[in-house]
């Protein structure tokens, strides 16, 4: 364990100026505020917030970063606070170990409630300082280190697999490539440890009967680049076990196909001896097709730049060459940390130059759960990149398959729901289109337009999926208003009420409701009954009796329906709606399903929806309709040649068949044809069907069906 001169003398190594007194009071502080405390190992507690404070010190990190680093566990493991903290080392210091602090005590409902929880409140931190981050890793780090020490292997599977899935993605995102490197290994080592051992034993042989291949093809690659004048620095190594199994997992392929499992760093003086190193080295040996890629000209996201290049190199071997500067290389492997390295003081605005921040908060903003921001998060993080262009030539960075929508979202949240189309490379293309490497992408708005409940299947990105679930949501609180007022006041009406002001503050808390909206809301969806709303808001002319079985309050008057739906074999006061995957007309054999807090779901009896409901056959309710005088609405997907007239030719039969359209969209438009939807009001499911010939018939229609 590091005393505390030699901690004082080594940030002392690289930063003169750091606060001598700062850093002994607070070695001090911790020493004393641990005592006795022990970890899992048998070492004083104390050695483990000195060992993170040596990590930081190796990324040459300024003295408000030490010092979190040797306090960061104070506030949680003993009866320090962050008042004290404040008050004896600074606002600074304060916020950092509070940024910093683990949230074990928060009371949540599961394990990975509070691990979404805890990284939830950590991004909030570090989108405003960077080094809360850095601390962090660092943490994490001398943990992984001293994982072995804890006797239970549930909980060390637990430890590796979130420092798999959150901190390893984290520091690659700050390129931090050693934290990074050395995580992922302690990590894959606790969960595949047969895997691993494998993987090295067969290194260890590679490297046994090489011969040192790895040093003659780094001489024969530093000949060939001298003879061009080009003053290199190359290191060679063989794959770590951990990335050679991540390849054999994204390529499904086995260890012995895998050839390319030696990589080679190319270190050289300026961008333009990247360039010139590569074309050496290309004219020399052959490139493996798609094997090239380009991060000068078009860094990553962390800001990582080198040119990437895989040959048939020296002895025919297959090899990877990473080509960069020296200060690339620095970048490469310290990542935000290097920033130090030329400029004190960049901690304060650093994290707020990460585009991958804002677009976490912006998850952050749009998720209603900590589950749910964590799995939007993982996605958001664990993607390889595309890169691709706006019309005006700005780079926007997304994940393997995103599709348009992905873009649209990406560009900016109002223009992924307004957007109704896009053009990629100047041509018009549908909505689920796969962005590639390089495309420009134009996207199309409209003032109308709105994300459909579809698009969660055809986006990969936590940003857009967490936008649109957003909007989800609103939308079906919205239909659950709209139903629930329906229903109130054909109650009202029927009990001759109106209703003239806002509930009294008792009958909103009696159902648990912030405003007058949110109970018809509540009504709409099917959380509380029409009687007990009528009961408790006219409770003088109105009383309500017990239910001796049940024990529930029920209002004495009954045949009240859900209003505006005419379907048989429904509870009264029941909240209905017809599902939106089949449109269920008067005429059409019909099923409901009973989904807790959101009422009934009609569905036709063919819906392939009804299949995920096969194993909860109490959730079926067996529905009929009440047909009376009624109107509604069926959908109906077309193929239209694309002609002068054609729209018009449609609403021309569809009027003509004594129907009246009640929406229109197109989904998708190509130089011979068009793809719309059309909601047309009918009267039953053959009123429909007589429509759908007539539309077949119309010669400018290639193909229609009903949508459902």
């Amino acid at each position: 364990m590091m005393r505390q001169y030699e901690l004082v003398e080594r940030v002392k190594c690289y930063d003169p100026t750091a606060d001598e007194d700062a850093l002994k009071r607070a070695y001090l502080f911790s020493m004393e505020a641990h005592g006795s405390q022990k970890r899992a190992s048998g070492d004083p507690y104390f050695s483990h917030p000195v060992e993170v404070a040596e990590i930081l010190t190796e990324y040459r990190l300024d003295t408000a970063a030490i010092v979190t680093g040797l306090l960061h566990d104070t506030v949680e493991d003993t009866v320090a606070t962050i008042e004290e903290i404040e008050f004896l080392f600074g606002e600074e210091v304060a916020k950092l170990v509070d940024g910093v602090t683990k949230l074990s005590k928060l009371e949540l409902q599961s394990q990975d409630t509070r691990h979404a929880e805890n990284f939830r409140k950590l991004l909030l931190a570090v989108s405003e300082d960077i080094r809360v981050l850095l601390v962090k890793l660092a943490d994490r780090v001398h943990n992984m280190r001293t994982l072995r020490h804890i006797p239970y292997q549930k909980k060390r599977a637990r430890i590796a697999r979130e420092t798999m899935d959150i901190y390893v993605p984290l520091a690659e995102r700050i390129g931090i490539q050693e934290i990074k490197e050395e995580l992922e290994e302690l990590a894959f080592w606790e969960l595949y440890p047969e895997v691993a051992e494998s993987i090295e034993n067969r290194l260890k042989f590679l490297k046994e009967t090489g011969e040192n291949v790895v040093g003659r093809i780094s001489d024969e690659l530093n000949r060939v680049l001298a003879e061009s004048d080009i003053e290199c620095w190359i290191s060679g190594r063989t794959k770590r076990p951990v990335s050679i199994w991540r390849k054999m997992q994204r390529k499904n392929v086995e260890y012995e196909q895998l050839t390319d499992i030696i990589a080679f760093r190319v270190i050289v003086a300026s961008v333009e001896d990247c360039y010139r190193a590569l074309g050496v080295i290309h004219t020399r040996y052959r490139m493996i097709p798609g094997g090239f890629d380009d991060y000068i000209s078009i860094p990553k996201l962390n800001g990582y730049q080198s040119l990437h290049t895989a040959l048939i190199g020296p002895e025919m071997f297959r090899i990877e060459v990473q080509i960069r500067t020296t200060q690339m290389h620095e970048v490469a492997e310290l990542g935000v940390a290097a920033h130090w390295r030329y400029k004190q003081g960049a901690a304060l605005t650093e994290g707020k130059r990460y585009h991958w921040v804002r677009q976490l908060l912006d998850i952050l903003e749009n998720s209603t759960s900590p589950d749910e921001f964590l799995e939007h998060t993982k996605v958001e993080m664990f993607s390889d990149e595309v890169f691709c262009f706006t019309p005006k030539g700005e780079i926007i960075n997304l994940p393997q398959g995103a599709t348009i929508i992905d873009f649209a979202y990406a560009v900016h949240s109002e223009i992924g729901d307004r957007c109704v189309g896009a053009r990629v490379n100047g041509k018009m293309a549908p909505l689920r289109t796969e962005i590639r490497n390089g495309d420009q992408v134009e996207i199309l708005t409209s003032s109308d337009g709105t994300p459909s409940p579809t698009w969660e299947q055809l986006v990969v990105t936590g940003k857009a999926r967490a936008r649109i679930r957003r909007y989800v949501r609103e939308e079906r609180r919205h239909e659950f208003t709209k139903l629930g007022q329906a229903m109130l006041d054909r109650a009202f009406h029927d009990v001759g009420y109106s209703q003239t002001q806002e509930p009294s503050r008792n009958v909103l808390e009696g159902f648990n409701a912030e405003s007058m909206s949110e109970l018809v809301a509540m009504v709409g969806s099917g959380d509380i009954s029409i009687p007990d709303v009528v009961a408790a808001l006219v409770p003088e002319k109105f009383p309500l009796c017990r239910d001796e079985e049940s024990g529930t309050s029920i209002l004495q008057r009954s045949n009240w329906q859900s209003g505006e739906i005419p379907i048989r074999g429904l509870t009264d006061g029941m909240a209905v709606h017809h599902a939106k995957c089949c449109h269920p007309l008067p005429g059409d054999r019909i099923v409901g399903i009973m989904t807790p807090g959101q009422g009934v779901a009609v569905h036709t009896k063919d819906c392939e929806t009804l299949e995920s409901f096969a194993d909860t056959p109490e959730r079926w309710l067996d529905v009929a309709w009440d047909i009376g005088p009624t109107t509604l609405v069926g959908r109906v997907k077309l193929v239209v040649a694309n002609e002068k007239g054609a729209l018009g030719l449609l609403t021309t039969v569809i009027g003509q068949n004594q129907a009246n359209i009640n929406n229109l969209k197109i989904i998708s438009r190509s130089g011979d044809f068009f793809e719309i939807v059309i909601d047309i009001e009918v009267r039953d499911s053959a009123h429909l069907y007589i429509i759908l010939a007539a539309l077949r018939a119309t010669p400018v229609v290639a193909s229609v069906d009903r949508d459902g």
